[in-house]
């Protein structure tokens, strides 16, 4: 199997016929067997991140179709067991418990988002069950607030320190700007851990943070606060949060005439980001993401073409690709690993080394988080233009 995933993540996206069949989804119950290796999916298929979770689900379906079609692993294909946690950290868990207890999986993808995952992370701990990200940032995942690695737990993305700092350069190396605002989600450990590695590099880059304030996950009027960060007169506004009100937010501050350039992270990554601020107040915006579908390399480019031809034309996101490259990361292992023993798969993740896929070539380290490269994209009259590539 290891020489047909390296064949499916270099060359063979490039098949056409790869696209038929779907193995994906499958709500069935009972373990892995020897035919059939069956694979969790914890996913926010609804509520107010559903467009991260529903477009990992669609990024995962892909891979899956694609291994399955070559045969599986080792001759055993892959079912998913997909669960809709519902953006709900409760759900996430009782989901986890489901998978676990009741579908027995060899082990679970998702969640999305960092605090769904880590609400999954001592069930999977407790039942030796791998739990992989695709897109859970924040450090937390991997390394408990007690310090120690969380044995089973995984991700694909890269950690939210890597990505505030990538911000920072940017802004200070590439913008040229000196005199910068944060303005962060309070209640979301994403936000906060974003906002502090940002604030450090900017710092040590000879910047200074002359405003930081503050918002509350559903707020929806950000006028007042934004008036005190436009007094400060910012050359730069940092706003790391998810697209909701990050959506809000980028619409009123042009409204009241703030021209800046704007920045944020993955969480900005949604269709529903350009619905809510509408495409001429995200010109001069910024993200630092995982990938980006007009990113010229070879590897990149095939994904994107395959995942057009079974999307009916649509562009893989940075969650589709992270949910693609979470099967081939987990299916990797499990061929190393030799057979389904969850310890074996464990340890074949944590000993992940120089893995090229979509998002990057992947180096897993001792906590757990891939080793990678991070792309800064800009939003150009609603669409996302490939600005830069930043290597760790």
């Amino acid at each position: 199997m290891k020489k047909k995933l390296s064949f499916l993540v270099t060359s063979s996206l490039l098949a056409a016929g790869l696209l038929t069949g779907c193995a994906g989804g499958n709500q069935t119950s009972g373990g892995s067997n020897g035919d059939v290796i069956k694979i969790g999916a914890n996913l926010e298929l609804s509520g107010a991140v559903a467009s991260y979770g529903s477009s990992i689900a669609d990024g995962l379906e892909l891979a899956v179709e694609e291994i399955n079609k070559d045969g599986g692993i080792d001759g055993k294909k892959i079912e998913v067991v997909k669960v809709d946690n519902k953006s709900d950290a409760a759900e996430a868990t009782n989901a986890a418990i489901k998978l676990t207890s009741q579908d027995k999986v060899t082990a679970i993808i998702g969640a999305a988002t960092s605090g769904n995952t880590v609400a999954q992370a001592q069930i999977a701990n407790d039942n030796k069950t791998v739990l992989l990200s695709p897109s859970g940032t924040s450090p937390n995942v991997t390394v408990g607030t007690d310090g120690k690695v969380n044995e089973f737990v995984f991700r694909t993305s890269f950690i939210d320190p890597f990505q505030g700092t990538v911000a920072a350069n940017f802004a200070a190396n590439d913008l040229k700007v000196k005199n910068v605002a944060i303005f962060s989600d309070s209640a979301s450990d994403y936000a906060k851990g974003l906002a502090a590695s940002f604030k450090e590099t900017i710092e040590s880059a000879g910047g200074k943070v002359v405003s930081e304030e503050s918002y509350v996950a559903k707020d929806t009027d950000f006028r007042s606060t934004l008036t005190r960060i436009k007094a400060k007169n910012p050359e730069f506004i940092f706003i790391p949060g998810y697209y909701e009100e990050v959506g809000l937010i980028v619409k009123q501050a042009r409204e009241m005439g703030i021209t800046a350039p704007l920045m944020g992270a993955d969480g900005w990554d949604s269709p529903k980001l350009v619905e809510l601020a509408g495409a001429d107040a995200l010109n001069n915006t910024f993200i630092t993401n995982h990938y980006s579908s007009e990113d010229p390399d070879e590897k990149i480019q095939a994904f994107v073409t395959t995942f057009k031809e079974k999307y009916d034309g649509k562009s893989p996101d940075a969650f589709n690709a992270l949910g693609y490259d979470s099967v081939y990361l987990l299916a990797d292992a499990i061929e190393r690993a030799g057979d389904l023993d969850p310890t074996k798969i464990k340890d074949a993740l944590a000993e992940t080394k120089d893995l090229s896929l979509v998002t990057g070539t992947v180096t897993i380290d001792k906590d757990h988080n891939p080793i990678k490269s991070a792309t800064v994209l800009e939003y150009k009259d609603g669409k996302q233009v490939f600005n830069t590539k930043v290597n760790p």
